[in-house]
């Protein structure tokens, strides 16, 4: 085997150097330009991924508000069925001597050749409850004729009971595009039993039931059964707070069986600015509310900003495994308002100037007063800063009488008869230097 072959060496000229180098730059713009549009496409990808995450939040952040109606019903997994599109819709069902009309939510008849009987009306949504296994829910109607029914109980007269089922009757199916009566019977000739067979609709959220939302402890008027009531559902002006009113307490209760999956109340004033809002009370430290321990959720609010419109501030309940509470409180702000702090600061203010007033003067004073007494060598009242003004005063007011300190005598210098006229009033000097005379009026004013 021979010596093995080399190909020869290329001296590498300035040219070629150049030609190598700028295909080399090209490769790796290519490269960089790969990556950059990579990294575009997943930042596109994210940012659409993170916008349909929060239309989802936003879309399940909605407040589950009550129906127009009375004629809705929570099912045995609290989800809301609304049956307001049904109201008064009749049922009729022919039997063999009486025929029995079902107005849904509304009432039920038995009409003959008598006449109409009325077995009772809707009159609440607590009348409309989910059944059991048969049925899916069952409407109560009270209170109808009363004619040989006396005796019912709580003289409720006649009542009716309709139990509705979800789709088809077991032996037949219903011609009706909105359902049919399956059947009817009579418990007595005071209480009728009809199997209604209905189109369920499509379920809607899950409401967390029996929790309640109230301006008291035993009310309910911003939530009430897991739902926003009307008029806290979104703004409404005539159901706005004054500016005056610059906090609002709301009381929360639950079942205590499911009162812990409640969380934290969450604000948001919109707009942004304008509006001081506080959360305080033991629902802000999200304490769980029962039926017989409610929690209080008070609303410190203050107007930084006058406002022709109401400021709208919304407040969700999260709740673990349900639809979130969310309801609307509005707030009037016709006046800027000072906080606490602000006007607290004002008297702060106040009292420390007062101090110094205080301490200044009484310095003032007592200096005055050092300095007559050993400058001037004043005694008694004489020596306190302004008591000379203060005996004019009094002079020119009582008509010239005697001053302040008018015949005030010296007891321990009786001979120094000048030092002794104290009083504007100037009395007689005794040429001896003896003791004035008994007509010198001690302390008068």
């Amino acid at each position: 085997m021979g010596p093995p072959f080399f190909p020869p060496l290329v001296p590498l000229t300035f040219h070629s150097y150049c030609s190598l180098s700028c295909q080399i730059n090209i490769k790796m713009a290519e490269i960089m330009s790969r990556k950059r549009n990579t990294m575009m496409s997943l930042n596109f990808i994210t940012f659409i991924t993170l916008l349909i995450s929060v239309l989802l939040q936003i879309h399940g952040a909605a407040a589950v508000v009550v129906p127009k109606s009375n004629c809705y019903v929570l099912d045995n997994t609290s989800h809301v069925y609304d049956f307001t599109s049904w109201v008064g819709h009749p049922f009729e069902y022919d039997g063999k001597d009486t025929d029995i009309v079902i107005r849904f939510c509304k009432d039920v008849e038995s009409r003959s050749q008598t006449g109409y009987v009325d077995f009772g009306r809707f009159y609440a949504s607590d009348d409309f409850v989910a059944g059991s296994a048969d049925f899916n829910f069952v409407q109560g109607f009270y209170k109808g004729d009363l004619t040989n029914c006396e005796t019912s109980f709580d003289k409720m007269g006649r009542t009716a009971q309709v139990n509705i089922r979800c789709g088809n009757c077991l032996n037949e199916a219903c011609k009706g595009d909105l359902g049919c009566v399956c059947g009817v019977s009579f418990d007595s000739s005071c209480r009728v039993i009809a199997e209604l067979a209905i189109p369920c609709m499509r379920q809607g959220p899950r409401v967390f039931a029996g929790f309640t939302v109230g301006f008291h402890p035993r009310s309910w008027e911003v939530v009430y059964n897991g739902m926003t009531q009307l008029g806290f559902e979104k703004i409404h002006r005539e159901f706005s707070f004054g500016t005056d009113q610059t906090h609002v307490s709301l009381y929360m209760t639950a079942i205590s069986a499911v009162s812990r999956l409640v969380g934290k109340p969450i604000v948001k004033v919109n707009p942004d600015e304008g509006l001081e809002v506080k959360l305080l009370g033991s629902a802000a430290d999200g304490s769980p509310p029962t039926t017989l321990s409610p929690t209080m959720l008070v609303l410190d609010w203050r107007c930084e900003k006058s406002r022709d419109t109401p400021y709208e501030v919304n407040i969700t309940i999260p709740v673990e495994g349900y639809e979130p509470i969310d309801f609307i409180l509005t707030k009037m702000c016709e006046n800027r308002q000072d906080g606490p702090g602000n006007s607290t600061r004002g008297w702060a203010l106040f009292g420390w100037l007062s101090c110094i007033f205080i301490v200044t003067s009484t310095v003032f004073c007592s200096g005055a007063f050092i300095y007559r007494t050993r400058v001037e060598h004043l005694r008694g009242l004489e020596a306190l800063p302004g008591m000379t003004i203060l005996s004019a005063c009094l002079e020119a007011v009582s008509g010239g009488g005697g001053g302040l300190t008018g015949g005030y005598t010296r007891a321990e210098d009786p001979t120094n008869t000048f030092a002794n006229q104290v009083s504007w009033e100037r009395q007689p000097v005794s040429g001896q230097g003896t003791r004035r005379t008994s007509e010198v009026k001690y302390g008068s004013i």
